[in-house]
């Protein structure tokens, strides 16, 4: 689940809804009853709010104690409001042909957004989700219900327990979006994790991962650094803000033992409506300015975001 997503309207992280008012229950054209107006439920990791969008007449926004998750349309599931899934989105774009079916394993699965996005966008793609909060998986599925003939498995379990079962060479796409509160788990967060995941890629496969840091990217920088230390080929999408440390926000990581198309992955960042920037090579280097990776027995998890950052 990701912490710091903003949507595509300025300043705003999202519409968030007030109180933990009930939801109007409406039925779709599939037989299924789900929420209309706000709700707001507990579950296991804290408070879920799903807030309906103001712009789109079937989105919502997912809030888990306040803090922005993702947003998921159900009319049109290939729609990413949120800047860092939209930078997963290009990668999943870029990953095979388009149209080519995956086999993607996704660590933190939230309002399943980017698991939406790769079956509208790649029919009969097989996903499996690790979420270890099953409350929240079972109100996502009650309340924004995934469509008919999707294979999506979503098992409720510690990502890291579910990696480490996943059968070598077996996906297409490994998505590690994992967070615990508003921080990257340390134990999600190490050479060993990222160990496991270059394990799970079939040939040609990539590896990617949301995290979120600021001010002196320490966190960020260790991160690269570990996911150099396991494939040869690596890159960084995020805001400049964020990678000047004038912001707190996402970074997205990738990783992959071939080439990444680093000119198209640039295009596609550069034609979205946030601002983007792409490091490879030599600037992504530098970025990492001597930083060590991350292990099991030396790693922890991302920073506290600052106070009011949500706001």
């Amino acid at each position: 689940m990701a912490r710091m997503g903003r949507s595509s309207r300025a300043g705003k992280s999202s519409d968030r809804g007030r109180g933990a008012a009930d939801a109007t229950a409406v039925t779709d054209q599939g037989g299924r009853t789900h929420a209309q107006g706000p709700l707001a439920r507990p579950v296991d990791s804290g408070l879920a709010e799903l807030v309906p969008d103001r712009d789109r007449a079937r989105a919502w926004s997912l809030l888990i104690d306040g803090a922005p998750q993702s947003m998921v349309d159900l009319a049109d599931p290939a729609h990413l409001g949120f800047e860092y899934q939209r930078r997963l989105g290009h990668l999943i774009d870029l990953v095979a042909p388009a149209g080519r079916p995956l086999t993607v394993l996704h660590l933190g699965g939230g309002a399943l957004t980017l698991a939406r996005y790769v079956a509208a966008t790649r029919p009969r793609s097989r996903q499996q989700v690790a979420e270890i909060d099953t409350a929240l998986t079972e109100l996502v599925r009650a309340e924004l219900p995934l469509e008919r003939g999707w294979q999506v498995k979503v098992r409720g379990a510690d990502a890291r327990a579910v990696l480490e079962r996943t059968p070598e060479a077996a996906v297409d796409l490994v998505i590690a979006d994992v967070f615990s509160g508003a921080r990257v788990p340390a134990h999600c967060a190490t050479v060993e994790f990222v160990t496991l995941a270059a394990r799970a890629l079939a040939p040609g496969g990539w590896y990617a991962a949301n995290i979120a840091d600021g001010a002196a990217l320490a966190f960020a920088r260790a991160q690269v650094a570990t996911l150099g230390a396991v494939f040869p080929e690596t890159c960084l999408v995020a805001d400049p803000a964020v990678l000047r440390g004038k912001r707190f926000g996402n970074l997205i990581l990738a990783g992959a033992h071939t080439p990444l198309p680093i000119a198209d992955l640039t295009r596609k960042v550069a034609g979205d409506a946030a601002l983007g920037r792409v490091e490879h090579g030599r600037s992504l280097t530098d970025f990492t300015a001597g930083a060590v990776p991350a292990t099991d027995a030396t790693g922890g998890p991302s920073p506290e975001p600052p106070p009011g950052v949500f706001r």
